[in-house]
């Protein structure tokens, strides 16, 4: 019995040292994560900015009525009708936003910085500088600031959203309600959502760490500190937080930057196919094992699609080796693919498989608004946009290549040479223009302070040159 009670009471022993072992190791592991967290911020939040815009918009004032109009009419003989009147309203937003590169290139979002007159950056160190548009994308909700003159300016590191895995640590960063430098946690609860609404090309990465008011444009960062998301936005019915967040994939963003930096615009690929996706009964009726790919409906006449060989009835289940599930991403996929570029589809039809190559063409209709990037396009003082946009067509510009001119500021060289909102900009310097891209190149080439411009309003084309040094 005495042995018996001795080897109890050992054992009791051995539970209880396990037991404050294991809860000794649990602690430990608690304070490696929550040290990597405070590494994570140490590191991040110098390049975390916050972003204050000033704008103004055009509100309608409230008509006056005649105080005999409510029971005469406007038959009355002492009414006079009065031109609807509009009044300018300044107002200001918040958001954030995150450096990503010594020069002062700053990533955040659309919302937070669209139609802004001015846009001012605030440094974790409580530095502050005027920052200038370099262009935005609606349509992934992407935007491209940028500061100059900036001295030892941060840098957060850009990290790989594909790699991303469901479940992984995510920290979001910004400065929500305009508290500035704030770190929540959180995971990784989805990937590629689309969705949601948000944007047109929605590709969202799905996570609980907390996002509010004001964290718009802040970096979502993983577990080693680099940026794998844009905050961008939350689900909720209540108007606050429920666990809900979403953000752009950093990948999605970096092809966006580079076209802004380098085009002045975003542009697009498209296939020209009507698609829709395969349930168990289309998959069923086409012989296919089982559901998934997109079914092409119907090809467009001289597309890429067309060139390529593409038929109505072909379903499309791989895109450059990638399985193809759903619409929305096969979309997504294609348009974020560099116009004229070269794809390869598996494609399942009449009960085979074949491989398909297609050239991509660029999408139409997708504005592209030069905006001052330099110094040249910026003393310029107007904005164009392509001539596919709805502005040309309303002009009933047709058959004319070149881009068309929207906005002069005022006081602006432009503005002093005579050129106007409507005209359409055919040649510089005696070189045709026939797209944003050719535009910007061209006034980033000018070597002297005056450009040659052929302008026309379709009917009579005239030279204007436009000095620069004015």
């Amino acid at each position: 019995m005495r042995g018996i009670k001795f080897l109890a009471a050992s054992m009791t022993a051995v539970v209880l040292l396990s037991s404050s072992s294991a809860e000794a190791g649990a602690k430990e592991k608690l304070k490696a994560t929550g040290n990597a967290f405070t590494e994570i911020a140490k590191d991040a939040l110098p390049a975390v900015v916050f972003i204050d815009v000033e704008s103004t918009v055009e509100v309608p004032s409230r008509r006056y009525r005649h105080p005999f109009e409510e029971f005469f009419g406007r038959g009355y003989r002492g009414y006079q009708p009065q031109e609807p009147q509009t009044r300018e309203y300044h107002q200001r937003g918040q958001g954030s936003g995150f450096i990503i590169s010594k020069d002062g290139y700053i990533l955040t979002n659309n919302h937070v910085v669209n139609d802004a007159d001015k846009i001012t950056v605030t440094l974790g160190d409580g530095r502050d500088f005027e920052a200038k548009l370099i262009g935005t994308d609606p349509k992934t909700e992407v935007a491209l600031i940028k500061i100059e003159d900036g001295e030892e300016l941060p840098v957060v590191p850009l990290g790989d959203s594909e790699a991303l895995e469901v479940g992984e640590w995510v920290l979001a960063a910004g400065n929500p309600f305009g508290l500035s430098q704030t770190i929540t946690a959180g995971i990784v609860s989805a990937k590629g959502r689309d969705e949601t609404g948000i944007a047109e090309y929605g590709n969202f990465i799905q996570t609980d760490a907390a996002i509010n008011p004001g964290n718009s444009g802040g970096p979502l960062l993983n577990i080693d500190g680099e940026v794998v998301g844009i905050n961008t936005a939350i689900y909720t019915r209540s108007g606050g937080y429920m666990g809900i967040g979403f953000a752009i994939p950093i990948n999605q963003a970096v092809n966006i930057k580079d076209q802004l930096i380098k085009y002045g615009k975003v542009s697009r690929s498209v296939l020209g196919v009507y698609l829709q996706e395969v349930d168990e009964d289309l998959a069923a009726t086409f012989g296919l094992e089982e559901k998934g790919g997109v079914l092409i409906n119907q090809v467009v006449e001289d597309s890429a699609a067309e060139e390529a060989g593409i038929k109505g009835g072909d379903i499309v289940v791989e895109m450059n080796g990638k399985k193809v599930t759903k619409l929305q991403p096969f979309r997504n996929r294609v348009a974020n693919t560099p116009p004229n570029s070269k794809i390869e589809l598996k494609i399942f039809r009449d009960g085979k498989y074949i491989e398909i190559s297609a050239i991509t063409k660029e999408m139409e209709g997708d504005d592209g608004v030069v905006l001052g990037e330099d110094d040249a396009v910026e003393k310029l003082g107007i904005t164009v946009e392509s001539m596919e946009s709805d502005v040309a067509s309303r002009m009933g510009y047709e058959d004319i290549e070149g881009v068309i001119v929207t906005e002069v500021d005022e006081g602006s060289a432009a503005w002093q040479a005579g050129i106007q909102p409507g005209q359409v900009i055919t040649s510089i310097n005696r070189r045709p223009v026939d797209s944003i891209s050719s535009f910007k190149k061209a006034i980033r080439e000018n070597e002297g302070e005056r450009i040659l411009f052929l302008v026309t309003d379709g009917r009579v084309s005239r030279f204007i040159v436009v000095n620069l040094d004015d």
